[in-house]
Parts: structure tokens; sequence; C-alpha cells
């Protein structure tokens, strides 16, 4: 063979490498547009969708920037000036053995800032940044610590070097976080007390750890035993701007100073303070901490003293008359919580209808097989023209008197006139042929019904119902799910119930819940446009009123003197006015979430304390299902369970706007348990909804039967009804089994409660058959809490509210 020849590769015929550049050049685009020349201002219909050019893009951006600067000012203009008000900060201990007063002379010594520091607030002034603060010091107490939160520019946790933040402490950090709070600061205290010095990072790590669980953006601990971190601390206090809280800033709020107490019946309560927040306006109503709701008689301006360059001696001008800045006019709101009791009567009188005795169940809006509907149908006779019903009883069913074929056209008409449905006609209102023998029949062998035994009857029922609670507990299927006795008449126990073919869709009469709805129901606030209503009373309290900043003497009508002998200095007290007919009850709905700590289920209509904004209540809500469904029917929950979501109703005060809402439980600390030990647990928290008086709260039960005989289509059931007459009333409602089935009830059986019934398919012998009732339960009133939260001798005080259907 001949070898293989070797060549070498013709190089000069290799192809240059092709251009690449990271960017194409402008005539590669002209040549890819083809010609085409894209019309982009033509494409672009408004000016803000046009092209802007580099000049137009700079002027906007510094636009924004100068709006953006124009909105901190405003922010911050409260805290500038000669008079300006000072930036409160709330210094929260949550260790117990955290000194408050050593905390706060800590950070004044890095700015050598001398001054007194009593139990109540105090002011100081820092040259340095051109600043005032006033530190508000805090008990070791949950109202104490909220209430001081709510008012505060700044929070300041005290942590402890030794000791670690018990239960206590962890239950304020969640109050005050799920109340809403503005900046948040950490600091340590006796940091060097650690030995040996190396330890005293890892602390500071430990602590920063412990805080990013609650608040993760808190990642810097500050040290008190250092003049260098109290020193960066007081920079940022003094120049940082305060988040605020968005429901607090909605209105016109204040920390009060001083309380000034009447020293005759005449007098009025006067309490002073710096007004923040919107302007305040003597119109409007005032909630003062747990105090109450109060009208404002005047509003009196309170400079504070002033010092005369000249001499430098401090001096009050005493000898100008009171100004009054602001009084009210004949818009003022009242103290009414309820509409007059006249406008109500002249609305309802002529509503009320007398109860009229029913033969069945309520079906959505119908009562089915009662006495207002004819009981049979009677076919009308042949008579002669003109013949009146007395005269019509003498003729005889084939007797005619008409001599015209038009007389014998009326009666042919009038006989197809449609015939109504009774009750054993089915659904389409037309009765079934009888079953023969020779004919096809439903029921294709007859059977003849055997009453049981009464004894063999009990005792079958007992271990029915046995089985069925080990069921109940594993699956859990049927909450709503009740058992009568068998001497307990159902049509009685279950008067109130009606039936609903769906509970989305089917209407709600209305009518039938009158005599069982509250007497203040009529009376409550109705609003049909919540959010029409919120806005205007939003957007009213930006006009008007004392400007932020300004400090007053608030002049208040109709406080208690009962109040003057539990008032404390030491602790803090909080004013907030309150939006137009914030002071209206109506019925409220909130947005509940279990906790996941609090590891058990909350029973409806239990004993709660909740916080909405600036007041508290003691509640007994309910709770049903959320959503929106086209008849605002809503199912009841008589449990919210760990990690569940409900809607939380009852009747008080309105409070416009997403407002954050904590609902408290006293609980007794069971023996051995190794939890917090705290007569009070944070247990639910929340957001308020719109309020609502058409939002119907319907209490579901379910009545089960157990399939006795199954033939095809047709079942005997037992165990749901225990004689006849129950069975008559419910029959108009509609069957379902657990695994989807729907049917109705065809006939009772004996006087036992048995009776057949006829499904849309066959049955399995293992299922279970069931009705659904509704009832419409009503909101409870809250009533105003007053006093300490953690007070243990209030624990258990008051019983679980027995759930009664």
């Amino acid at each position: 063979m001949p070898s293989a020849i070797h060549s070498h590769r013709p190089t000069t015929k290799v192809q240059p490498k092709t251009f690449k550049s990271r960017k194409t050049t402008k005539g590669a685009l002209r040549d890819q547009a083809k010609g085409k020349v894209p019309n982009e201002k033509g494409l672009r219909k408004t000016p803000h969708q046009q092209v802007m050019s580099k000049i137009d893009r700079r002027n906007q951006a510094k636009q924004r920037q100068q709006t953006k600067y124009k909105e901190h000012q405003k922010e911050t203009s409260v805290f500038s000036g000669r008079d300006s008000a000072p930036r409160i900060v709330a210094v929260v201990p949550l260790c117990a053995d955290v000194n408050v007063s050593a905390a706060i002379k800590s950070l004044n010594s890095s700015l050598d800032i001398e001054s007194e520091l009593g139990e109540t607030s105090s002011r100081v002034s820092v040259d340095r940044f051109k600043q005032k603060l006033q530190y508000v010091p805090v008990e070791r107490d949950l109202a104490v610590s909220m209430d001081a939160a709510r008012v505060a520019d700044f929070i300041v946790f005290v942590l402890s070097s030794e000791v670690e933040v018990d239960s206590l402490g962890e239950l304020i950090i969640r109050s005050i976080e799920n109340q809403g709070m503005s900046t948040l600061f950490t600091v340590v205290q006796d940091l060097d007390k650690i030995e040996p010095a190396k330890a005293r990072p890892d602390v500071v790590k430990s602590l920063a750890s412990f805080m990013t669980h609650f608040h993760p953006g808190q990642e810097k601990v500050y040290s008190l035993d250092s003049r260098q971190e109290c020193a960066n601390l007081m920079r940022s206090l003094c120049t940082t701007t305060p988040k605020g809280i968005n429901w607090r800033d909605q209105r016109s709020w204040m920390l009060v100073d001083d309380v000034k107490w009447p020293s005759a019946e005449g007098e009025s309560t006067v309490l002073t303070g710096v007004v923040r927040g919107k302007g305040l306006k003597a119109d409007r109503l005032v909630h003062v901490g747990d105090w109450g709701t109060f009208q404002i008689e005047k509003i009196t301006a309170a400079p504070l003293s002033t010092k005369k360059r000249k001499d430098d001696v401090m001096a009050v001008d005493n000898t100008e008359a009171e100004k009054v800045l602001e009084t009210p006019t004949e818009d003022q709101d009242n103290l009414a919580e309820l509409a007059p009791e006249e406008v109500m009567m002249d609305d309802v009188e002529g509503d009320i209808k007398e109860p009229t005795s029913q033969k069945g169940v309520l079906l959505d809006d119908h009562h089915y097989f009662s006495e207002e509907e004819p009981e049979e149908y009677t076919r009308p006779k042949k008579l002669p023209k003109g013949t009146s019903n007395y005269q019509s009883a003498w003729f005889l069913d084939d007797v005619s008197d008409s001599e015209d074929e038009e007389d014998d056209q009326e009666m042919k008409d009038a006989q197809d006139i449609g015939i109504p449905a009774a009750p054993e006609d089915g659904m389409e209102g037309i009765a079934a042929n009888e079953p023969t023998e020779a004919a096809m029949s439903e029921y294709p062998r007859s059977e003849v019904f055997v009453e049981p035994n009464e004894d063999d009857d009990a005792a079958q029922l007992e271990a029915y119902r046995a089985s069925k609670r080990d069921e109940a507990e594993e699956d859990m299927e049927f909450p709503d799910e009740i058992e009568l006795p068998p001497n307990v008449i159902a049509r009685e126990r279950l008067l109130k119930y009606r039936g609903l073919k769906s509970l989305r869709t089917s209407p709600w009469n209305t009518e039938e819940d009158r005599p069982h709805q509250p007497e203040e129901w009529s009376r409550l606030l109705q609003i049909s446009n919540y959010q029409s209503s919120k806005n205007h009373a939003i957007q009213e309290a930006l006009v008007g009123g004392v400007a932020p900043g300004t400090r007053v003497h608030i002049h208040l009508k109709g406080v208690s003197k009962d109040l003057e002998k539990s008032y404390t200095p030491s602790r803090p007290v909080t004013l907030f006015s309150l939006l137009r007919h914030e002071n209206k009850k109506t019925s409220l709905n909130f947005d509940i979430t279990h906790k996941e700590d609090y590891e058990k289920s909350i029973k409806a209509k239990e004993e709660l304390i909740v916080q909405c904004g600036p007041r508290r209540f003691v509640i007994n809500p309910l709770f049903s299902l959320g959503g929106s469904t086209e008849n605002d029917v809503h199912k009841y929950c008589r449990y919210l369970h760990p990690s569940q979501s409900a809607i939380a109703s009852f009747m008080g005060p309105i409070t416009w706007g997403a407002v954050p809402t904590l609902f408290f439980k006293r609980t007794i600390p069971e023996e051995g348990d190794e939890g917090t030990g705290l007569p009070l647990q944070l247990v639910a928290t929340g957001t308020a909804r719109a309020p609502s008086t058409s939002r119907v709260i319907a209490k579901r039960v379910i009545l089960t039967g157990h399939p006795y005989h199954i033939h095809k289509k047709v079942v005997t059931i037992r165990y749901m009804f225990f004689n006849r007459e129950d069975v008559e009333w419910f029959k108009a409602l509609p069957l379902w089994t657990k695994r989807g089935r729907t049917g109705y009830i065809k006939e009772s059986l004996g006087t036992h409660g048995y009776f057949k019934a006829n499904f849309d398919g066959r049955i399995n012998p293992q299922d279970s058959v069931g009705v659904s009732l509704y009832k419409r339960v009503w909101p409870r009133t809250a009533v105003p809490f007053s006093g300490p939260l953690l007070d243990a001798g209030a624990a258990g005080s008051q019983g679980e509210v027995m759930d009664v259907e």
C-alpha cells in the first residue's frame, strides 16, 4: 500500500476573525433598522411618558430633593427654635437589677450636663446640639411602659450585663412592639463588672443577638460605662428624626407635665403639656390615660419661664392676663355614646311584627309548610257566570248552566292554572305515581318498618355516640356538631335556628332577628361608607387648632374627684385628641391572629383585655371567619386555635384607621408549670377593620344521623331526631353527607324519629348524614378598663363565660 502523503495546511486561505465589539456601532444599528426611524414621541402620549433630556432629568431630581428637604424641615420644625418642643425619651428597664436614674445620669454626664433627676419626667437642654430632651423614667411595669412608649419619640431599652431578661421583660418588648413604636435604641448597664475584660465583647454580642430576635435592626448595643458611646447615643437622640407612629401622628397628643386639681366644685381640672401631632381643637373630645373621655372647656397658653439676659435672673411674667388660645364652639362633640332613644323608637316602631305560629323551620327567607300557604288545592268548578261563592256550594261538579262556548273555554283556562307544589310532590312540584307491583317502582320490594324496642334503641344510641366521639377526636371534621339527648325536643331547643341552602349566597332574613337583638343595637352608629367617613375625619384634623409645639393649659370638664386619690405623679399621663365620632359606639371588627408563644386555644366570649390606640377595654369577643361574602354572613367560631386568624367582634367606640390592637388574657399559673408564671399574657394581636352593624355572625350547629338501612338512593336514617314532630318541623332542610352527597327528607317513619331520605347517589354505610342550622349571635358590649394590667388579685376573678346555644 502507498504510504500516507503529508501536506501542510494552506494558511494563505484562512479567513480572518470577524470584528467583535462590546457595543454595536451606529452604522450597524442603521443597517438593522433598514431605513426605519422610530418615532419615540409619537409612541408616548403624555408628557411624563416622553423621553426627557438630561437637563430635564436633573431638574426633576432637584425638585424631588427640595420636596424631600421641605418635608424633613416640616417634621423637625417642632424641635427647632427657642421655645421648641423637647424630644421625649422613654427609658424602659427590661431586667430586675436595672437602675433607670443611673442610666439617665450616665447619658447626661457624657456631655457634662448637670440636672436634678426625680421620679417624674425631667427636661434637660443640650447646648452642643441646640436641642431639648425630656426623659421619662419608667417603672418595671407593663401598663406604665406601654403608656410611656405611646408618646415617646425615642425608646431606650436598658439591659443588664449580669441578669437575663425575664418573662416580664419579654412581655414588655412584645407589647411595645405590637402597639407601634418610634425609633429604638438599646443600652447595657454595668458592663465593667464583667470579669475578665475579654468576656465583655461576648456579652455585648449575646445581648445584640437577643435584641435582633425581636427587632432585626438593633445590631448596636451601647454601653453606659463608656463615655464615648454615651456621647454617640446622645448625638443620635438629638439629631435623628424620629420615625413616629402612623395612627398617633393622625391625631393630636400630649405628654402631661403637670396636673392641677380643682379646689372647688365649679372649677375645672387643668393639664399642662406641649401639643404634638396635629393641631389641638377644643371642639374635639380628649382621652386621658385610663381616666376616660372628657370635653375641653378652654385651651390657654402656658409659656415657660424666660431668662433675662441683662440681670441673669429667672423671672416669670405673671402680670399678663391668661391668654386663651381656643374655646369650643357650637360644633363641640358631646359625650353621648348612643343615638337618642326617641329616634330609635320612631325608626323601629312600625317594623317590629308580632310572631306568628309556623309549622316548619325557616329555610333562607321562607317558612315552608307554614299556615300561610294553602294546605290543599281545590279544583275550580264549572259554574254559571256571575255565581257567588255561597251559591257555588249548591252546584255539583258535573253540573253546568253554560250555554256559551266562551264560558266553557274560560273554565278550561281556569283549570290550566299552575298548581302549587305540595310537600309530597318533590323538588319539581310534580307528584310521582304510586308504586305498584306491575310497574317500575322506586321501592321494588315492599318492606314493613318494625318499631324498635325502647331499651334496645337507647343502648344502640349510646354505643353509636361513644364510637363517634373517638372518631371526632381523631378527625375533628365536624367542629359544630352537637348531640341532643333523646328526651329533648329539638324544635324547642333549636327554635331560634334556621336553615340555609348556601352560607355564602343565601339571603338572611333580618326580620326574624328583631325580637332577639340587643336593646342598644338600633342606637349604634350606622356607617354607610366607611372609607369616605374615615378620610373626612382624618382630613378634618389637618386644619386648625393650636399649633404643634405650643405649651398649653387644657381645662377639662367633668373630671371625677376620685381620680385625684388614684393619681400617682411618677406614672406618665398621656392625652390623645379623638377624631370626630370616635366616642360613639358601633359594632367593631378586628383582624385577630393567635400568638405562637401562647399554646392554648382562646374560647369565644371569654374575657380579654384589649388595647386599641390610646384606649383599653374589657371585652368578650365573638370570633368569625373573615373574607367577603355575597350575603355578608360569616360563620361563628367557637375557638381560636393556635396559628389561626379570625375576625373578633364586640360593641365599643369606633377608632378610625388601621390601628394596631393587642389582646391580653388573665391567667392563673398552674402548679409545676415551667412557663412565665405571669398573671397576664399577650395571647393575640390584630388590626382594626371597618365596623359594620349589617355583618351577620351565624352560629352553626350540625345534627347528624346514622344510615340504618340503605337501598340504592333511598336511606333510612336514625339518631338525628327522636320524635315524629321534630322530623316534620325540620323536613325542609337539605341533607348532606361527609363524602359530599346531598338529599332531602322523604317521609317520617314511626314515632322515634326515624325517616326516609332520598340522595343524589348511593351513600357509603360508613358515611354520616347531617343537617346544618344557623342562628345569629350578637356582639357584646365592651367595658372601659382601669387599673394596673399586672394585678395578680384580678386573675381569675371572673370565670369563663358559658357558651349558651
